[in-house]
């Protein structure tokens, strides 16, 4: 800081630094003490408290990576799946249940805030594929696909949304899926084409009703990912061949890009493709 010295005395100069500095010191003083504001889909959240996040389908695959990764940054979790084994975690929640069913939302998230007391994050990562020639599914492959693709995330988000308008903010990730945008001969996936695809759909539309109320409604749209599920050798004869990066994707590329999602609160509406380029050009 730059002073003029003042006409007079060396002691009146000396005086009239030191009071300067000390009112500016008294500026920064106030200024830290002042709560930092508060961003939209952001609650203000002090030192002491933790974070919650309920991830659907998190017993294995990317579930489980995700559950790993918001647990790494401190949050605390709920996971579910139709069967999960209890975390000697004390601050991961195991809820099993099958997601088709609307009273298992109605769980999941009663033990949430019984547990934790607040929902700040809600990942709809459970799904169904299931690829037949159209006219080769049945009524069970339609109640099946659409009950956890579907069903399973409207109740969920339905009741998680309730819950975060009570806080003034939150954050709902659903999975979507790059087949929803890019057809494929050579793989028949209407039931996931069409449920995929609405809830990339619905995202948009639920980004745009609740922004202003700070809740935002992000999207991960996946390409070939491999998981446990699968061996990798069965990923060497793809239909239609690797995507233009040349490998297919792994479950860490997935986690990854939804605790981006997480770190960017002025990001919402978005359908982000985890797919080694294989939207680019369509």
């Amino acid at each position: 800081m730059d002073y003029l010295v003042p006409a007079g005395t060396l002691e009146q100069a000396v005086d009239d630094i030191r009071a300067r500095e000390a009112a500016h010191s008294r500026e920064l003083a106030d200024h830290a003490a002042q709560q930092a504001p508060e961003r939209p889909g952001q609650p203000f959240v002090t030192g002491t408290e933790q974070r919650v996040a309920i991830v659907t389908g998190g017993s294995q695959g990317i579930g489980a990576g995700l559950v790993a990764g918001y647990r790494q940054r401190g949050w605390a979790v709920v996971a579910c799946a139709r069967t999960i084994k209890p975390s000697p975690d004390p601050d991961v929640l195991s809820v099993d249940g099958d997601i088709a069913v609307p009273g298992t939302a109605d769980r999941i998230i009663g033990a949430a805030l019984q547990r934790f007391g607040r929902i700040d994050t809600l990942v709809n990562n459970a799904g169904v594929y299931l690829s037949k020639p159209f006219t080769d599914y049945t009524a069970d492959d339609y109640a099946l696909v659409t009950g956890v693709n579907l069903t399973g995330f409207f109740w969920l988000t339905q009741r998680a949304i309730a819950e975060m308008l009570k806080r003034g903010g939150g954050h709902v990730v659903n999975i979507s899926a790059t087949l929803a945008d890019y057809a494929n001969s050579a793989v028949p996936e209407v039931l996931a084409a069409l449920t995929k695809g609405g809830l990339a759909a619905a995202t948009r539309s639920l980004a745009i009703e609740y922004a202003a109320r700070g809740i935002r409604v992000n999207a991960v749209s996946p390409g070939v990912i491999q998981t446990p599920a699968h061996p990798p050798e069965s990923y060497a004869d793809l239909p239609g061949g690797l995507p233009p990066l040349g490998h297919v994707g792994q479950i860490s590329d997935v986690v990854d890009s939804i605790l981006f999602l997480e770190s960017s609160p002025y990001i919402t509406g978005e359908i982000l493709h985890v797919d080694g380029g294989q939207i680019a050009g369509h």
